[in-house]
């Protein structure tokens, strides 16, 4: 059976988001004591940039696909962690509005089952030949003493390429007045799966409900820079949309949410049932909206899902 509402939390199922903010705190010292010039952007940003010349930075970012891999690998849907994997790193170098060039994959198993990495590949190659991304090569490898039986990890990097003058920096571009325009997910992405899993317990579950693989946000953010001014790109990842479009937003500008302005899809009211309340749902899901986009409020179209705005003097990001 499901836990019950007193376990239907992130912290409960075993996962602290304040340890991770705790982790990046203490590493801050450490990462900025080998900055040089050539790295330009923040620590703690979705992806970092490295000058490769005057005129052009790299942007790389590094994600796995977490415990969602277990119900992946239980349902036989290994080839979606493979897509899962190259949209997350995608999504993450594309805040900063460069173009993706490479990807390189991590398996590692207690022992390796060759059709496995074959699945999880063969989907990563799919969502790079789907980008124009060229998967350039990885590592396998085989650690009895680290994985559990029959488990398994894969995780990846992405490098981007970005001119100077197209970089998108939300804390020195956003300004009170921009909307915030959503772009829908495909779903829960690859997030919370520690809780989903907890709420699971051995029941039976839908893949198609809660597994589809991560929607990779390349094509829209090229749609909308080729018509639109882009303060910011935010990817709503762990954190939700508080943690996430918070962090592209500049001190004394908070963004005003209007929680009714989309439909969530039906996995948002399996969570409710399942006891997890709306305030746990905003700080671990993405609640139906996977990437936010900044842009001056005459920029924004007819067709564009705009859900909130920024304001002066708000803290963060405010649910209405």
């Amino acid at each position: 059976m499901p836990v019950g509402a007193s376990g239907a939390s992130y912290e409960a199922a075993g996962v602290s988001l304040a340890k991770a903010e705790e982790i990046v705190e203490r590493l801050r010292d450490a990462v900025a004591s080998t900055q040089t010039a050539a790295a330009p952007g923040p620590f703690g940003a979705f992806a970092g940039l490295y000058a490769l010349d005057e005129r052009r930075l790299l942007a790389a970012s590094t994600d796995g696909v977490g415990t969602k891999l277990i119900l992946l690998r239980e349902s036989g849907k290994l080839r979606w962690a493979g897509i899962d994997v190259v949209a997350h790193c995608i999504n993450d170098v594309l805040t900063t509005g460069a173009e993706p060039l490479f990807f390189l994959d991590y398996v590692a198993a207690d022992r390796i089952d060759l059709e496995q990495v074959v699945e999880l590949v063969e989907g990563a190659a799919d969502a790079c030949r789907d980008a124009g991304c060229v998967l350039l090569g990885g590592e396998t490898a085989e650690l009895p003493d680290v994985y559990a039986p029959g488990e398994l990890d894969f995780a990846g990097t992405c490098i981007g390429l970005v001119e100077r003058e197209r970089v998108i920096d939300g804390p020195s571009q956003c300004k009170p007045g921009d909307v915030v325009i959503g772009l829908p997910s495909n779903g829960l992405h690859a997030n919370g799966f520690t809780l989903i899993r907890r709420l699971l317990g051995a029941d039976p579950y839908d893949p198609e409900l809660l597994l589809p693989p991560t929607r990779c946000y390349l094509a829209d953010v090229r749609t909308l820079r080729d018509r639109a001014t882009v303060h910011a790109l935010a990817h709503i990842t762990g954190g939700g949309i508080p943690g996430n479009l918070a962090r592209v937003l500049p001190a004394g500008v908070g963004a005003r949410i209007e929680t009714g302005s989309w439909q969530r899809g039906a996995v948002y009211e399996w969570l409710t049932e399942r006891g997890v309340a709306e305030e746990e749902q905003r700080r671990v899901f993405n609640l139906g909206i996977g990437y936010c986009a900044i842009v001056p409020a005459g920029d924004a179209g007819p067709d564009d899902l705009v859900i909130g705005r920024l304001e002066r003097s708000l803290e963060g990001v405010v649910f209405v």
